[in-house]
């Protein structure tokens, strides 16, 4: 069992203001439209640990992957400002490089 700290990922998305509430964060990854580290999860309980690169198609945006490295592991849902931190944006890798 590993003593490495880590949070769940409905909670973690919750706090990164992916969606209003966290039955909607919990929804949207039953739904399996979200990887961690490239394996896709329905598994709303799932560890997410700092360094973990989560991926899911915006819910917000059409035809928007985000690509986000956990930076940090939330303790409240904030602002966005605050929100921000938790994660660091990767660029979307384009197939015509």
């Amino acid at each position: 069992m590993s003593t490495e700290p880590h949070q769940r990922l409905d909670l973690w998305l919750y706090y990164t203001r992916l969606a209003k509430t966290r039955g909607l964060c919990a929804t949207f990854i039953r739904k399996g439209r979200v990887r961690i580290n490239g394996q896709r999860t329905h598994k709303t309980h799932a560890h997410l640990h700092i360094g973990d690169i989560v991926s899911f198609a915006s819910p917000h945006w059409d035809e928007k992957v985000c690509i986000w490295r956990v930076i940090q592991l939330g303790e409240r849902r904030g602002p966005a400002k605050e929100a921000a931190l938790l994660y660091e944006e990767l660029e979307e890798k384009s197939g015509n490089s």
